[in-house]
């Protein structure tokens, strides 16, 4: 049987991460995967560090989607892929690889899911994580501090340069695409109650 696609986009910040882990952490152990888009980012590492610091990774063009598309399909017809892994402090991909075997269901999330149509496709499920801007800036600023080295100064500057843009332009209208649309994210017990009742009739199936 063929994996059941479920994608998840929604601004920075917005709860998608939580949304995913909540979704497999509901479902049978072993039977759910996760892809990161994040992890699809082209890999610029002919560049300086402060060059690549530059680059605006927010816009769709970032994202080596011929690559998601490649993989996605190898799942749904079966194949084990090996997932590229990123780098988010030096903005470069490692030399590992992550190795997903096809599971009953795989989750593919990414604020720029939605947009890149090839992708869209191939989603059964699509869910968009609607979170207030206030929210989702600071719990970006927290993440970019904590997680991968930048600075309060590089978090603002790369706000107000790509990020408010970028999903001004992409991620907030990309939203028209999605099947369901979730407030607050993960904080939505009753979404994501609805959710599972439906994959838990897909299981049963």
């Amino acid at each position: 049987m063929r994996p059941l696609f479920i994608g998840i986009a929604g601004g920075t910040g917005s709860g998608k991460s939580t949304v995913a882990r909540a979704l497999a952490e509901g479902l049978p152990q072993g039977l759910v995967g996760v892809i990161d888009h994040d992890s699809y980012y082209r890999n610029f590492a002919d560049l300086s560090f402060e060059e690549r610091s530059r680059m605006n990774f927010d816009h769709p063009s970032a994202l080596d989607n011929d690559l998601l598309v490649e993989h996605l399909t190898a799942l749904h017809e079966g194949h084990t892929v090996e997932l590229p892994v990123y780098d988010f402090v030096t903005h470069s991909r490692r030399a590992e690889r992550r190795t997903l075997v096809p599971t009953r269901v795989i989750i593919v999330e990414g604020i720029l899911v939605f947009v890149e149509e090839r992708v869209r496709r191939l989603l059964d499920i699509k869910l968009f994580v609607d979170t207030d801007a206030d929210l989702r800036v600071f719990r970006r600023i927290r993440r970019d501090i904590e997680q991968r080295g930048r600075t309060f100064v590089q978090v603002r500057e790369q706000y107000y340069a790509t990020v408010r843009p970028m999903h001004l332009e992409f991620v907030e209208p990309s939203k028209r695409w999605a099947d369901l649309i979730i407030p607050e994210g993960g904080e939505n017990q009753i979404a994501l109650d609805l959710i599972m009742g439906k994959l838990a009739r897909v299981f049963d199936e």
